[in-house]
């Protein structure tokens, strides 16, 4: 099987991927690359170009790219960029815009990533661990959710504060709903039910827009669904590049 490629998302590191990477690893090679600026590597800036261009050097030649969050969004155009490295993509609780705007309801208002970039000045640990908390609403069990991402989360391994602010940036700023039909890969996107940072309806919008895309909702799960159901996430994948 093609090796796979894990991409994590704001805030968070490569860890979160661990039970994931756990699954998928019994049929495949896996490797959970971490976003630039975060485990020590160079920040690229707010710039989605440039860190889509830094990931694929990284990779193998060729592999199937799985992103979470923000690194569903530097998937997607880590494939647009270079089709002839990523065979098939597999967004996680992506979005091509995260904020609202005059075209696009089904997203937050742009005023609470703002006032996280406003207390990420005041308290990065203490943003993180708020943002943490609002990941793993509508999950079935928050609790021992928040446990997990907590756990790969510690507050001395945070990433520099101008990565968050950049990462923030890139987040309030990215629209690239002209760019989906450009991608042209077999894409699976996963979405949980009651996600409460990324709409549903911004999952069901990637997988009528982009040309080769199906869709699976995960029941009863947030954004983090894969680490709630690492191991019906990790089937929809293997089926999806099994096919």
């Amino acid at each position: 099987m093609t090796p796979i490629v894990l991409v994590h998302g704001w805030g968070m590191n490569a860890r979160v991927f661990n039970e994931l990477s756990d699954d998928l690893s019994a049929r495949a090679e896996v490797c959970a690359l971490p976003l630039p600026g975060y485990d020590g590597l160079p920040t690229c800036g707010a710039d989605l170009d440039a860190i889509a261009l830094a990931l694929s050097r990284r990779a193998p030649r060729r592999c199937v790219v799985a992103g979470w969050s923000l690194g569903g969004l530097a998937a997607l155009e880590w494939a647009r960029a270079t089709p002839e490295q990523v065979e098939r993509l597999v967004l996680l609780g992506a979005t091509p815009s995260f904020v609202r705007r005059d075209d696009w309801a089904d997203a937050m208002e742009a005023p609470v990533l703002q006032e996280f970039a406003r207390a990420l000045e005041r308290d990065p640990p203490g943003t993180l661990r708020r943002f943490l908390t609002l990941q793993v609403e509508g999950e079935a069990a928050p609790a021992e959710t928040l446990r997990k991402l907590r756990a790969c989360s510690k507050e001395g391994e945070f990433p520099a504060r101008v990565t968050l602010r950049e990462g923030l940036e890139l987040l309030l700023k990215s629209d690239i709903r002209n760019r989906l039909p450009a991608v042209r890969q077999k894409t699976l996107v996963v979405h949980g039910a009651r996600d409460a940072l990324v709409p549903l309806a911004a999952a069901e919008f990637l997988a009528g827009t982009l040309p080769r895309a199906q869709l699976a909702v995960i029941g009863g799960a947030g954004h983090p669904f894969f680490v709630s159901n690492a191991q019906t996430t990790a089937r929809l994948i293997f089926e999806f590049c099994g096919e």
